[in-house]
């Protein structure tokens, strides 16, 4: 197990740690010479930060591989995406509370809309708001598919997750999303050559065609897509792993479900701004050793191709920062999971800022900014996202000395 070689060097402490999470923080320039997202963005807080802490650079997954928020966030967490592979699915059912039990199928979903020849016009469906489709989960939810359960729960806005239960089946699928508009959502189709794979394929082909018709006078949210069938890997326990009390506190359901998954507790707050969530750690400082704090709207932005709108989210995270501040953490690690330049739309491959802030023990380097930029010349230089981790509990004074 990749933890091995921790577990010896372990020590307990009172020292907090949080990890903060912008996620896709990463981006780049609209013009050549110019500044990305975070360089443009107002942020006094952060470059304090960056002044008095250290700086580098993550790669989530592996040079020039572009990762999904799922390996991206195990990744931080110190499980190499590599060994641990995760499906999407699993975290958003396990972000709603659906269980995922080993032999389950879990996949997670996103409407859309269909043309009148069953092309995709909009892969979100005008993100339409959850109120719009509560409803036509409750729609879903009512299917039914000889010879396996099925359970449909909504996440958040346009998206939902669909839970498959029964004998013999296979998370060995692909998507049905194809990643772009004027083209028919895909099949689901087998990635095994096994009885198990393309019997699970027919279940699932089966349940979207019965979707198909239950939506089909929706004026928006008239056609499904199916994204990142998984079943429960059964990871390391984090808090057994870093000997660490930790929690999450997240506004979306998937950022919760991949800490559940590793076996965080999940604060629940009321809120969606960056300092609601600064509030709930607050409120329980005392409780825990480590926090995990999640902004989901980086990233949303950065899909939207918003800019400006990503430097504002940017800047609000700035705005709210002396709140978590005054609680005195050891360790603050500010970073995003992966890059979403706004110029791009989606997640890229780029390495992704990194800000280390660790009062009692960081070596400063000569940057006094945080971005890209300055992250590239930082002193902690271009490293692995899962080695973050035990950079923190080193910061920490968690870690005993490695031999004689």
């Amino acid at each position: 197990m990749p933890f091995d070689y921790l577990a010896p060097l372990l020590q307990k402490n009172d020292t907090k740690i949080v990890l903060l999470v912008m996620d896709g923080l990463g981006g780049l320039p609209l013009e050549a010479g110019g500044p990305t997202e975070l360089e443009f963005a107002q942020t006094p807080n952060m470059d304090r930060l960056a002044a008095e802490g250290t700086l580098g650079q993550t790669i989530p997954i592996r040079p020039g591989i572009t990762p999904g928020s799922g390996p991206a966030h195990l990744a931080l967490f110190g499980y190499d995406p590599l060994h641990h592979p995760v499906g999407r699915g699993v975290l958003s059912a396990l972000g709603v509370g659906l269980e995922v039990r080993p032999g389950d199928v879990a996949a997670r979903g996103n409407f859309c809309t269909l043309d009148a020849d069953g092309n995709i016009v909009d892969r979100r469906a005008g993100r339409i708001p959850s109120e719009e489709s509560a409803p036509l989960v409750e729609k879903l939810a009512q299917i039914r598919i000889p010879g396996v359960e099925v359970e449909v729960r909504q996440v958040k806005e346009y998206r939902f997750v669909v839970v498959m239960r029964g004998p013999g089946l296979s998370p060995e699928l692909a998507d049905t999303d194809p990643q772009r508009t004027g083209v028919p959502p895909l099949p689901v189709r087998p990635l095994a050559d096994t009885p198990e794979a393309r019997h699970t394929a027919e279940l699932f082909n089966q349940w979207i065609a019965e979707a198909r018709k239950v939506l089909a006078n929706e004026p928006k949210a008239n056609g499904v897509t199916l994204r990142g069938f998984a079943t429960d890997p059964q990871l390391p326990n984090f808090d057994e792993a870093y000997n660490l009390r930790a929690a999450c506190v997240a506004v979306y359901p998937m950022y919760k479900g991949v800490a559940r998954l590793v076996g965080m507790d999940i604060i629940q707050f009321e809120g969606e701004h960056p300092e609601d969530e600064f509030a709930a750690v607050a409120k329980h400082w005392d409780e825990y050793d480590f926090f995990f704090v999640h902004i989901k709207k980086t990233d949303s932005k950065g899909e939207d191709g918003d800019f400006e709108g990503k430097a504002k989210i940017i800047e609000g995270v700035d705005a709210a920062l002396p709140q978590l501040l005054a609680l005195k953490p050891d360790v603050l690690m500010i970073t995003g999971d992966h890059s979403t330049p706004a110029k791009w739309r989606s997640h890229s491959w780029h390495p992704v800022p990194f800000l280390l802030w660790a009062p009692a023990s960081a070596r400063p380097d000569a940057q006094t900014q945080f971005g890209e930029t300055a992250c590239a010349q930082g002193g902690l230089g271009t490293f692995q996202a899962h080695d973050a981790m035990p950079l923190a509990l080193a910061h920490a004074g968690r870690l005993e000395k490695f031999g004689a």
